[in-house]
């Protein structure tokens, strides 16, 4: 009990609200809610001034009312918890019968949205909580306060099929995430084990290429060889732990930024202004380019895609443009994106994707270069 207490009031906020395939209407409904704010805001300050002296309160009625709906965007139980008091405080100010109906109207799509995006527990804590602030406001409107959880429940049950699909979907991203670090790893096992091979030969090949080793000298430099052989066994069995069922081992080298142009399709273009960078960083920016130019011509046919990859200080500067294009076609997992987040991260670098005025898609990555 306390632990929903401390969520609703307190805890942080992490719900996406109309995100995903809805998140186009989130402009148009924030703005009508806005618009909804303000008639009730006007009213309120308007039926303030007329029952008192002009004193300046009815701004503070009017920014309290309309205050809540701005933070909507961000965060509908953030907006939640700041109309409560400010709910309880117009009531105070606007005396006489029927002001806590009308802040009731004010606070109404507020409520709604909590109980139709949140979890349960938040749910009956946010009904509690607004049902003993309309008594306390005002006890003759104790009828009002027995309709809200009627409310809570009508609304509750019809957004139960939004909520599973949330956390369908935030299951889908987590599983997708897993399986690109897995893939990730698989991938730079490659990379890992061509250094350490180098690091095998020229152990091997030291006693040959320098003159005048002692004993000594000699033995170290084959113990160094042999735990690099060890390791690379090791990360061999861990590559076989890392393979779903029925997988096959790659055999061809892991592509690197040398090998980004031959991903351009007919008519793009692309510009590679670097070309001394880490193996897994190259590999990264590849897969980056790859991943990005594939959703250019499943989600944008017959658009135009532009790369440039260039070195900025201590960063791989990778921007993928595409323009507009034909209707999507569909397909695809849908969490290409996450991927592209995922191999970005495993080197502490950026990546930013966003939609362009010309109606077109950009992709761009900063991955840090490190030590090479």
């Amino acid at each position: 009990m306390f632990r929903a207490l401390y969520r609703t009031v307190l805890g942080p906020d992490r719900t996406r609200v109309l995100a995903g395939p809805l998140g186009r209407l989130r402009v148009p409904v924030h703005a009508a809610l806005i618009i909804y704010a303000l008639v009730w805001g006007i009213v309120a300050s308007a039926g303030y001034v007329r029952q008192a002296d002009s004193d300046g309160w009815w701004v503070v009625i009017f920014l309290v009312t309309v205050g809540p709906y701005v933070l909507l965007v961000r965060s509908p139980l953030y907006a939640w918890r700041l109309a409560v008091p400010g709910f309880y405080f117009v009531s105070i100010l606007i005396a006489g019968e029927g002001a806590a109906a009308m802040q009731y109207w004010t606070a109404a799509p507020l409520f709604v949205v909590v109980v139709a995006f949140y979890s349960r527990a938040i749910v009956i804590t946010a009904t509690l909580i607004t049902m003993a602030l309309i008594i306390a406001s005002e006890p003759q409107a104790a009828d009002m306060a027995l309709f809200v959880p009627i409310v809570s429940a009508v609304v509750y049950l019809l957004g139960a099929r939004g909520r599973a699909e949330r956390e369908l979907e935030q299951e889908r991203d987590a599983k997708a995430a897993l399986e690109e670090r897995a893939r990730i790893a698989r991938e730079m096992h490659d990379v890992v084990a061509h250094h350490m091979s180098l690091v095998v030969v020229r152990c091997e090949t030291a006693p040959y290429r320098l003159k005048g080793l002692n004993e000594e000298a000699e033995k170290e430099f084959a113990e160094v060889g042999e735990a690099a052989r060890e390791a690379i066994t090791d990360m061999q069995r861990l590559l076989g732990v890392l393979r779903t069922n029925g997988e096959v081992a790659q055999r061809e080298p892991q592509p690197g930024i040398s090998r980004i142009t031959e991903l351009a399709r007919p008519g793009d273009e692309a510009e590679i202004d670097v070309d001394d960078v880490p193996e897994a960083v190259g590999l990264t920016a590849y897969r980056i380019v790859q991943e990005a130019l594939t959703n250019a011509t499943r989600h944008a046919p017959g658009s135009k895609a532009s790369v440039h990859v260039r070195r900025d200080g201590d960063r791989l500067d990778v921007l993928v443009r595409n323009t507009a294009g034909g209707p999507s076609r569909g397909g695809g997992s849908g969490q290409g994106l996450v991927g592209m987040r995922e191999r970005v991260a495993v080197h502490g670098g950026t990546l930013t994707v966003k939609s362009t005025e010309d109606g077109g898609f950009m992709v761009r990555a900063r991955i840090p270069l490190g030590d090479k």
